[in-house]
């Protein structure tokens, strides 16, 4: 499935995330993760869970039905199954068949995030999660927030590919956080086994609209974008303003400071699940910027939705036209494939979790 091999859209083996953490409670929280229904709620110990949202009777959605206690009873004929996907109870009869059971997912609380494992849980290692300081999620002086949770009406690799090349901010987000100098500036890409790196170090450059009508400096500044894609769906993002060094009072001044944090999780195969949160050393501006950033993630999800539309509809997806500032994308693309080729190919024999001999 486009772009990758036919039959592949993303890799089941990774940690993505479910939901906010503060979007987890006592009620039902259906969401759909790489196809599959999934309902998230918590215990009465406090303890988040996600089990799968589809009764194995009659298929009725278990999100759409009732917390007894700590297990869910499905509304149509009342059959429940506890937090850890065991059936407790069939009202038709004494005995539980032995195959009555739903499945229940690894799910890990780790800063804002709930991430879930939708693949062999096996192979749930939790040190394949993000790192919390490599992200910079826990950066002195700086204060975090979720701010928006989106459903986006497109496959989740046209999200993957937006935040993989930032060229598109001075012109898709022209109005708002970019400049032409975000595609004009050669970027800088570090690679390994689970992180793609790409950053721009824009000197004497102009501010955004975004910065103009936050920062007390009227003229140009020195200016840091860039984003880390953590495999298989979570983008952190950086993004720094100064005064140019040669400012004869002011030089190498810090004016702004921000981390932001993309997490793109595949819904169905062409629908995702998009959670924007970000952190800065302004938590006064915070709510500010939560509030002007809303448009920003709509025009990305217009633009997604668009193409969404377009490749689904044309007869044959004619061959793309590559460009030199697809580079970072392209590694990206090839990466996940490489997910979903291992994962056809099954663990190497006498392997299993975390690489360790069986």
């Amino acid at each position: 499935m486009y772009p990758f091999r036919q039959g592949c859209y993303a890799p089941r083996n990774g940690w993505y995330v479910a939901a906010f953490c503060n979007e987890i409670g006592e009620d039902l929280l259906s969401r759909w993760i790489l196809n599959q229904p999934v309902v998230l709620y918590r215990t009465s110990t406090g303890e988040a869970v996600a089990v799968e949202g589809r009764c194995p009777h009659r298929h009725f959605p278990l999100g759409e039905s009732k917390r007894v206690g700590d297990a869910i009873q499905c509304g149509y004929h009342g059959i429940t199954f506890g937090a850890d996907g065991k059936c407790t109870f069939v009202p038709s009869q004494q005995t539980i068949p032995g195959v009555y059971s739903i499945k229940s997912y690894p799910l890990v609380e780790r800063g804002l995030w709930a991430w879930i494992w939708p693949g062999d849980p096996e192979q749930a290692d939790e040190a394949l999660i993000p790192d919390m300081t490599d992200i910079g999620f826990d950066l002195p002086g700086y204060t975090a927030i979720p701010c928006h949770s989106l459903h986006v009406e497109g496959r989740y690799q046209l999200l993957n590919d937006n935040l993989l090349d930032l060229t598109h901010l001075g012109y898709l987000h022209a109005p708002s956080i970019g400049t032409p100098d975000d595609a004009a500036t050669p970027e800088v890409r570090e690679v390994s086994a689970r992180k793609i790196s790409s950053k721009r170090y824009m000197y004497g450059t102009p501010q955004t609209p975004f910065m103009q009508e936050r920062n007390a400096f009227d003229g140009k500044i020195d200016r840091v974008s860039g984003m880390d894609f953590h495999l298989p769906g979570f983008h952190a993002g950086i993004g720094e303003s100064r005064i140019p060094e040669e400012h004869p009072t002011r030089g190498g001044e810090l004016l702004h400071a921000s981390r932001v944090w993309h997490a793109v999780t595949p819904a169905k195969r062409y629908t995702t699940n998009y959670f924007f949160a970000m952190s800065s050393n302004d938590p006064d501006g915070l709510e500010h910027a939560r509030k002007a950033l809303a448009p920003v993630l709509d025009e990305d999800a217009f633009a997604t939705a668009e193409i969404e539309k377009m490749i689904s509809t044309l007869d044959e997806i004619p061959p793309e036209l590559m460009l030199k500032s697809d580079a970072t994308a392209v590694i990206g693309r090839r990466a996940l494939q490489a997910m979903m080729d291992a994962e056809m190919e099954g663990p190497a024999p006498g392997f299993g979790k975390r690489g360790q001999a069986g």
